[in-house]
């Protein structure tokens, strides 16, 4: 009989790292409506691609409680899957500026190696440190997990300690490929980031050539 994957729960109530917590904290005084606290990843846990971001952006995820909802990045990324047919819209926001409620993942599921807004949009090696186990606990819960898109450098580093492996023997670059030792493949690509984006380092293109290359890679 085939092994069951373990079960995963987004950690929503986690308060490990204390300057998050109160930062988060601070914006729901400001802001009572706003989501502010861990965010959920999107999409099901079955999906054969995970897109692995960095964190919530102010404006964005840690707004509207969706990760790249609301922010600049997510303009860029839901058009991607939407094209390639991993999202059922390109339009990550519904008419009233909040999450999308028609919009769907198909056989893609994405989250962040920092589940929670940091200052500034820093996080410290040790919140990031301290959030692996959240992402390793999700990676062991994907049966059906091949590829895994990781955007920018953070991301890249986080899911190599996922692994255990030397960020040095898996330089990053924009699209390109790393072998996994369970037979993953890491796709590693800028961050689809407003800075990014206007500085000219990523384009749409260059963007949506990560995920035509996926869209191969899955068959």
């Amino acid at each position: 009989m085939p092994v069951s994957a373990p079960s995963f729960q987004d950690p929503l109530g986690c308060t490990a790292c204390p300057r998050l917590a109160e930062h988060l904290a601070a914006i729901r005084r400001r802001d009572p409506d706003w989501h502010a606290l861990p965010v959920p990843a999107f999409g099901p846990l079955d999906a054969e691609l995970l897109v692995l971001g960095l964190g919530p952006g102010e404006r964005g995820a840690n707004r509207t409680g969706r990760p790249f909802t609301g922010d600049v990045a997510g303009e860029l990324l839901y058009p991607a899957l939407h094209r390639f047919g991993f999202a059922t819209a390109a339009a990550a926001l519904g008419p009233d500026d909040w999450a999308n409620p028609a919009m769907r993942l198909d056989n893609c599921r994405i989250t962040n190696a920092v589940r929670c807004l940091p200052p500034a949009n820093k996080p410290t090696t040790a919140e990031i440190r301290q959030c692996n186990g959240h992402l390793k606990a999700e990676l062991a819960a994907m049966p059906r997990l091949k590829v895994i898109v990781a955007l920018g450098t953070v991301a890249h580093q986080a899911l190599l300690w996922t692994y255990g492996l030397k960020p040095a023997h898996f330089k990053f670059a924009h699209n390109v490929r790393h072998a996994l030792p369970d037979g993953r493949t890491l796709v590693d690509s800028y961050h689809c980031s407003g800075y990014n984006w206007r500085t000219g380092r990523l384009s749409r293109e260059s963007f949506e050539a990560v995920f035509a290359g996926v869209k191969v890679l899955l068959g």
